[in-house]
């Protein structure tokens, strides 16, 4: 085997670096074949795609309503109504508690961890009309919800327990991380968290608060603020509208809406307040 992989690179090497007319001839008709296209004229090209895309639909709506959303169901120990996904089953290691509210919606794939060695059953609890994106992940120590209307973006990571003792002695030895670190994550109603976020243990994010993308949060932040970077600090403040607290903030007194891919060199230009 190792002598006919030598061969196979010694011949690879002669036609790429070769003056000999049948190495440029392999390198000429590799050359064409890179190039190569066919033509694509629009009166055969559209219903040609608009008859896949059909296709792509139809299966896709099958696969969401016969597997997905079914699987992701069966994982509950409750769930309300018009709770939707996309086209992926959830991955879901470990026991505990998952509860979603009414029309939750899971863009993507969706990873669960539920480390049972800390408490009998932990919980993973996700509010009324929340949306999450693409990709995100969830480690359960303990406990970790989200309220009412929370955004998600994609690759966000919620971690209520570390993965190894702080300790090296015991990291080295293989001990599971102490109990008194792992600790509950919340996150209150109408919070928007950006692309690529992580949430450490013990995490408090208060109601109507932006987290900006790949920032890196702990401790407590506090309702209508705007935090980034790593770690996340306070970078602007929004205020509510009395009396429309459900409708969240002002559109006058809150910065300009900004993607969650945005730069934190963007979001820095929001004036504190």
């Amino acid at each position: 085997m190792q002598l006919s992989n030598l061969r196979s690179a010694a011949i690879r090497h002669w036609a790429a670096s070769s003056s000999h007319p049948a190495a440029r001839t392999l390198r000429g008709i590799r050359t064409r074949l890179r190039h190569f296209t066919l033509p694509a004229p629009r009166l055969v090209v559209r219903p040609y795609l608009a008859i896949f895309l059909a296709l792509r639909a139809a299966v896709f709506f099958l696969r969401r309503i016969l597997v997905a959303e079914p699987f992701l169901k069966a994982y509950c120990t409750r769930f309300g109504r018009g709770v939707t996904t996309g086209i992926y089953v959830p991955w879901v290691h470990g026991r505990g508690e998952l509860v979603l509210g009414d029309y939750v919606h899971i863009s993507g794939k969706l990873n669960i961890t539920f480390a049972a060695r800390f408490v009998e059953r932990p919980r993973l609890a996700i509010g009324d009309h929340s949306d999450i994106a693409h990709d995100v992940s969830f480690v359960v120590g303990r406990e970790i919800r989200l309220g009412s209307h929370v955004q998600v973006a994609r690759s966000v990571s919620f971690r209520d327990a570390g993965g190894h003792h702080s300790d090296p002695a015991l990291r080295r030895a293989g001990a599971p991380p102490d109990p008194a670190d792992v600790k509950p994550i919340i996150v209150h109603d109408n919070v928007w968290i950006g692309t690529q976020v992580l949430v450490l243990p013990g995490t408090e994010i208060g109601e109507g608060s932006i987290v900006a993308a790949h920032s890196v949060v702990s401790g407590r932040v506090a309702p209508y603020t705007i935090v980034a970077g790593n770690p996340a600090r306070r970078i602007g403040t929004l205020t509510p509208v009395p009396g429309r607290e459900d409708l969240g903030p002002s559109p006058a007194a809150r910065p300009a809406p900004l993607p969650v891919d945005a730069p934190l060199a963007a979001l820095h230009a929001v004036q504190v307040a």
